[in-house]
């Protein structure tokens, strides 16, 4: 697939998982508006949307260890460091965006701390953790466990905002994307410690089998420009539904 630096094999995971995810969002727009009754709270679309969150994750943490071993053939100390601290603040901005946006819109359900957010901060983050290398599979799965615990035993009446990122929130609480760092920075960690194994130097260390260009190039060019999708696919779901079924949308 071409001759740049690009691992087709990322790209076209990740264009699955946009798939993954506007086909869910089409669903859960389906529910909200009542457009058509399905449940996407319990049962096959919520493992479903859990699918899709664990499948991004795992490809953002193997691309930072990707993109930190390729960096430090020419980068070290800080100088990396910073690369990862304002790649991770640009993303953060733009959760706040979709903050600002989703409050405007739904107020009563609007992103705190979605996937962009995290995503953000765990980039931010990740300075601390490229050293563990594979050992950043136990600490993710410690981190799953802390989210664990959280969830069950979170008993604070009405915590305050700034812990909502932690996973720590009323028992009352609602947002259409709520993606705290426990335990989603675990599956992060996870990636990051699967990609020490996989792709050490930024390399990949493993035999592919390949695949039509007909399937490879539609899934990378998803995956190459999955940030962009991510922040327009709701609008133009949104829109699509109201010229099919006539309904409003503000």
């Amino acid at each position: 697939m071409g001759g740049d630096s690009r691992l087709w094999e990322i790209d076209g995971a990740r264009g699955v998982a946009i798939l993954m995810m506007i086909v869910f969002h089409t669903v859960f727009d389906l529910s909200f508006f009542a457009i058509f009754p399905v449940d996407v709270a319990t049962g096959f679309w919520r493992s479903f949307a859990y699918a899709t969150a664990t499948l991004f994750l795992l490809i953002v943490g193997i691309s930072l260890v990707i993109s930190h071993d390729r960096a430090a053939v020419k980068l070290s100390g800080f100088p990396l460091a910073q690369k990862f601290l304002l790649r991770g603040a640009g993303i953060f901005a733009l959760g706040l965006l979709v903050t600002l946006a989703t409050w405007l819109y739904l107020p009563q359900g609007y992103v705190v701390f979605g996937i962009l957010h995290l995503i953000g901060v765990s980039v931010m983050l990740s300075p601390l953790f490229f050293r563990l290398r594979a050992w950043n599979i136990p600490a993710g799965i410690l981190c799953i466990l802390i989210g664990w615990f959280v969830t069950s035993r979170t008993s604070l009446p009405s915590p305050p905002l700034i812990l909502l990122p932690l996973g720590i929130h009323a028992p009352v609480f609602w947002s259409v994307d709520y993606t705290p760092l426990f335990p989603w920075l675990g599956v992060v960690l996870i990636g990051m410690g699967a990609g020490a194994f996989l792709y050490t130097g930024g390399t990949r260390h493993f035999s592919l089998m390949p695949l039509p260009d007909c399937v490879v190039r539609p899934l990378s060019f998803l995956g190459r420009h999955s940030l962009v999708i991510y922040l327009v696919h709701q609008p133009v779901i949104i829109l699509l539904l109201a010229l099919v079924t006539g309904m409003k949308v503000w």
